[in-house]
């Protein structure tokens, strides 16, 4: 590898020491970047969920007019789109609140008043019959207070989280069988440990690969749009760290991913500014990382220098 590749990895490496074997620790997270991400006739507005597809390298998103979905970079430019063409009969605002990557391109996207989850292969230009797709029903209907978000545990087989916006609230734990249509969906942990006004997204962080093989891998990211907060909880639901997102935009954010990185990514929708938003957050790393990075690029220029 040249010096001026080491450097750049180096450097790289530093930016993803937000996660430990202790978890992510929120506090330690700033924003990174703030970016637009285009109208699309409407389907890339009010964005409500996203999800990091780690094969890709990149994130889709959908907006809960149910429109269709959006694949964009790590950076917010659109790689592509799938419309859905229909919806199933019981499905009556067409809120697409959730949305989960399982691995090769198959998508999960939850309705959330009749709590239904919807699962398709994308293909960029495409579009999707959700009324044809192979779907599972975890709650029955809930009307406005119901499933906001949907993550992906892909560990022993595969497992799903969720969780309800309210009244009540609700984080969900088990498993959907899409070929069968049976779910073994159950609580978690009582929702009201949380303290928060609302739940919004949910994302495991099973596929964080610096909490490979800790319990820290068992630990949820929590989003609530009301509280404006991002917490860091284990499946008992204690509060492990938070993070305060009021003064990140003025928009509601909806959505929470993150990558194996530990690089945290969320959606607010467009709220009358325009254009829905791609925020991405990076952690701080501890200065004892800061000094071996630095330690390291010094003996890298000295190397440099002697050649």
């Amino acid at each position: 590898m040249s010096i001026k590749k080491t450097l750049l990895a180096l450097a790289l490496s530093v930016g993803a020491l937000g996660a430990s074997a202790a978890g992510l620790d929120l506090s330690r997270y700033q924003l990174g970047a703030n970016y637009a991400l285009d109208t699309l006739g409407g389907m890339g507005l009010e964005a409500s969920a996203v999800t990091y597809a780690r094969d890709r390298n990149s994130l889709f998103f959908v907006g809960d007019e149910g429109l269709g979905v959006v694949e964009i970079s790590l950076t917010g430019q659109t790689l592509g789109s799938m419309r859905f063409s229909g919806w199933p009969a019981n499905s009556t605002h067409h809120d697409a609140e959730g949305l989960a990557y399982l691995g090769n391109g198959q998508l999960v996207v939850v309705d959330e008043r009749p709590q239904d989850a919807h699962r398709f292969s994308y293909q960029a230009g495409g579009s999707i019959n959700l009324a044809n797709a192979q779907s599972v029903s975890f709650g029955g209907n809930a009307g406005n207070l119901g499933t906001e978000g949907i993550s992906y545990d892909p560990r022993n087989g595969g497992s799903f989280v969720t969780v309800k916006q309210g009244s009540p609230q609700a984080v969900l734990a088990g498993g959907l069988n899409f070929a069968t249509g049976a779910s073994t969906m159950s609580a978690l942990f009582n929702p009201a440990l949380l303290g928060l006004a609302s739940l919004s997204d949910v994302q495991t962080l099973a596929s964080v690969d610096a909490l490979a093989g800790t319990a820290a891998a068992d630990h949820l990211l929590i989003l609530s749009l009301e509280s404006q907060r991002l917490v860091e909880v284990n499946r008992s639901g204690q509060v492990l760290s938070s993070l305060d997102l009021s003064g990140l935009t003025p928009q509601a954010i909806e959505g929470v991913t993150v990558d194996e990185k530990g690089i945290i990514y969320l959606v607010a929708e467009d709220s009358g500014f325009g254009n829905s938003r791609l925020i991405v957050l990076t952690p701080v790393p501890e200065p004892a990382s800061v000094m071996l990075m630095l330690a390291g690029l010094g003996l890298l220029g000295w190397r440099a220098r002697r050649r």
